[in-house]
């Protein structure tokens, strides 16, 4: 899958927050996202990422 900068990502499970909701800040093999209610940021793995994803909602979609 194609990740941009700002994209808001929903994941499978929820966060410990309670958020399923997570933007993208940044791209490359690692790829960090902030979730959506605490702002806790997360790096993870970009193949790891794309078995855990729900939905792709891009900021040009919003």
């Amino acid at each position: 899958m194609n990740y941009q900068v700002n994209d808001t990502i929903t994941l499978k499970k929820k966060h410990v927050c309670g958020s399923y909701d997570w933007v993208v800040i940044r791209t490359g093999a690692e790829i960090k996202i902030r979730c959506v209610k605490c702002n806790r940021e997360v790096m993870i793995l970009k193949k790891e990422l794309d078995r855990r994803i729900k939905t792709i909602k891009s900021q040009q979609e919003q």
